[in-house]
């Protein structure tokens, strides 16, 4: 689940993997009076941030967050010049993906220096400000009060890219000093698109609201107030958008011709096709060259292109309107939300069908905690069984799809919150809970389970299984799925089983591929792809350096192990198991994602499939979408290049059908921070 506490966390929690991080003993201890800041959600407080200045006159950072068992311990001394510039960033530390050890300095000729874990450079320093990679959050303060002053001009920043901020409207909070009015804002230069944060009465930096908040302490109750007054602006821009896309003139009838055809439910291309769109749905399909077009429609030549169902990305948490418009730029026309709030569902939902949204159509579940200091963000917490069929109820009562239970429930709930969601038919998903396996919680009733670490749980050691709402969620899979036998008796029937009672099964392989193999010499191929027409920001990000390595693991252990990972999804697949393609991240990844699969054994086609017909018919939506045929909703793509040869085709988009609307993929791109064609 990745983004400010999300662009402002992004710099937190991308951090690399090296030998000797500084341990937490040895990092700097907040004194008595240093501003302290919270890291928040409704399930409850996740970490905090202080900031003080040192009797030489630096300032001083220290972060220690526990979010979901992923932990993160850093500290950061940051030295001004006479203008307040920072001409020095010391971090030290740990994050969940590893050590968070940064260095930049600017030399007496003006060359500014920077080291990471995962690159390292330099450039004339000029009139420029150097971009962490990492650090405390807090420590951004300097650059967005500069950001603030420049004003429209913005600034250049090292090693690259630009950043601006635009100042919006005021509101009053409430606080430990009574009513404090602050200002809301939003950064580019960071992101694909601009990204909300908060400045005080003085237009310095404040806080950030979100599905986690950073905020001062006090200030944390405030969290979804600005949450909303900040959702409601980026609706605003985005609506616009949406209006510019979503016309008539784009909702003509429209002929793709002499085109290579996915039929996804026979799970096969057929060559030299005809497809004729019209009133928002799939009107004709036939032999190339075999239908008319009616006066007035556009005739695309589908030479060398393939033409096939939207992708699905069945682990898309959605919520961020900016991201839903990248989706559709790249293909997706549908989604499966693992978990999303209530009210930001509803609100997806009424602005998509009103034309105020420009997003793909899907299902959403929510999640289902018990009240833990682990316990998700954005869940309804419980604490007693009855608290968990309520919490059902109320997912039923809002009109959403599906429960989703996590890590730190109590396992002797699950199977009465999955008996109520079953009789008030919601369909039954998630993590394993903490002490359990996952054939014991496809017993206690779910349908599917997420993530293919917990179908590895299957195997590992007792004490691994016990801790699973924690780090050892990863690293017992990590540690020990190198010496899991698939093929053994054990496994053989616990696939069997899986298949027997037509339990679904939600890899999302992109979100371990990179942690468990990445070095930080190359950027993983989730995103490599992408990284010619993204911001400066977001590729240096993508860059990492693996889950840090313990107890006398090497990195190709941890590869031997992700690639048991991928055997297990063949496994899986070869016993009948439906297998739907997610990705737990922007939805970048999902092409990745069936190329994994393919690596796993499954065909070209069969792969499509995951990321089509499958998950349309988990959903029930099969039978307006998932395929190509007559009388459906034309909810389609069309990609430059022979995806039979090459999946990889697939993020070479050039239109997209949604609702029947034809739309420009490269103007879709371009509207959600993408500045052209993926290679």
């Amino acid at each position: 689940m990745r983004r400010l506490v999300l662009a402002a966390l992004l710099a937190t929690t991308a951090s690399i993997a090296s030998a000797a991080p500084t341990p937490k003993e040895q990092l700097m201890v907040a004194p008595a009076g240093a501003r302290h800041y919270t890291i928040s959600s409704a399930a409850g407080k996740h970490g905090d941030v202080w900031a003080w200045q040192l009797p030489d006159g630096r300032a001083a950072y220290r972060m220690s967050m526990s979010l979901r068992g992923w932990i993160t311990e850093t500290d950061e001394v940051v030295t001004l010049d006479a203008t307040k510039r920072p001409v020095s960033y010391v971090i030290r530390g740990y994050t969940d993906t590893g050590e968070a050890t940064e260095n930049f300095s600017v030399d007496k000729a003006g060359i500014a220096h920077w080291t990471t874990v995962i690159d390292s450079g330099a450039a004339p320093f000029g009139a420029k400000r150097y971009n962490t990679y990492g650090g405390p959050p807090l420590a951004n303060e300097f650059d967005i009060n500069a950001l603030v002053a420049a004003g429209p001009k913005g600034i250049d920043l090292l090693p690259g890219g630009h950043a601006s901020i635009s100042v919006g409207p005021s509101t009053e909070i409430q606080g430990p000093q009574g009513a404090k009015t602050v200002k809301l804002a939003f950064a580019t230069g960071y992101g694909f698109t601009p990204a909300p944060f908060w400045l005080d009465a003085d237009n310095h930096f404040f806080g950030v609201a979100g599905v986690v908040s950073f905020l001062p302490e006090g200030y944390e109750a405030n969290g979804q107030k600005l949450k909303e007054i900040q959702d409601k602006a980026t609706a605003d821009m985005v609506r616009d958008i949406a209006h510019r896309f979503l016309t008539p003139a784009n909702r003509t009838a429209t002929l793709v011709d002499h085109v290579l055809l996915f039929d996804s439910v026979a799970g096969q291309y057929l060559p030299d096709r005809a497809v004729l769109i019209a009133d928002g749905k799939v009107a004709a399909v036939g032999a190339g060259g075999s239908i008319a077009a009616p006066a007035g429609a556009t005739v695309i030549d589908g030479h060398g292109k393939t033409l096939t169902p939207g992708l699905w990305d069945s682990h898309q948490h959605v919520g961020d309107d900016w991201n839903l418009l990248q989706n559709v730029a790249t293909g997706m026309t549908n989604y499966r939300s693992p978990g999303s709030a209530i009210d930001d569902a509803l609100s997806i939902y009424k602005r998509r069908a009103s034309g105020d949204l420009l997003a793909p159509d899907g299902k959403i579940s929510v999640i289902i905690d018990r009240k833990d200091p682990l316990a998700a963000q954005g869940a309804l917490t419980v604490s007693s069984e009855q608290e968990t069929i309520a919490a059902v109820d109320k997912i039923k009562a809002a009109g959403l799809w599906g429960a989703k239970f996590y890590t730190s429930m109590n396992p002797a709930w699950i199977a009465p919150g999955a008996a109520e969601a079953h009789k008030l038919g919601l369909h039954v998903h998630g993590h394993v809970p903490a002490g359990m396996r996952p054939l014991d919680a496809v017993r206690a009733g779910y349908d599917e389970v997420t993530h293919i670490n917990f179908i590895m749980m299957q195997a590992m050691p007792q004490d691994v299984v016990d801790k699973s709402n924690t780090a050892a969620r990863l690293e017992g899979p990590a540690k020990y799925g190198k010496d899991v036998d698939l093929d053994s008796p054990a496994m053989t029937a616990f696939y069997k089983e899986l298949a027997e009672r037509h339990t679904i099964i939600d890899p999302t392989l992109t979100v371990w591929e990179p942690l468990m193999t990445s070095d930080g010499s190359a950027i993983s191929p989730e995103y490599a792809d992408f990284t010619e027409v993204s911001p400066p920001a977001v590729v240096r990000g993508w860059k990492i350096g693996g889950y840090p390595l313990f107890g006398g693991l090497t990195r190709d252990d941890f590869r031997k192990s992700f690639a048991k990972m991928v055997g297990l999804v063949g496994r899986l697949h070869q016993a009948g198991v439906p297998i739907v393609a997610g990705t737990d991240g922007y939805g970048l990844e999902l092409v990745r994602e069936l190329e994994l699969y393919q690596q796993a054994g499954l065909t070209n086609a069969q792969a499509l499939q995951t990321a089509t017909i499958v998950p349309a018919h988990m959903t029930g939506m099969d039978d307006r979408t998932g395929s190509i045929a007559v009388g459906k909703t034309a909810d389609i793509i069309l990609v430059d290049g022979d995806v039979s040869q090459k999946l990889g085709n697939l993020r070479h988009v050039e239109t997209v059908f949604l609702d029947g609307y034809r739309l420009d993929a490269q103007a879709l791109r371009q509207a959600s921070g993408l500045s052209g064609m993926p290679k």
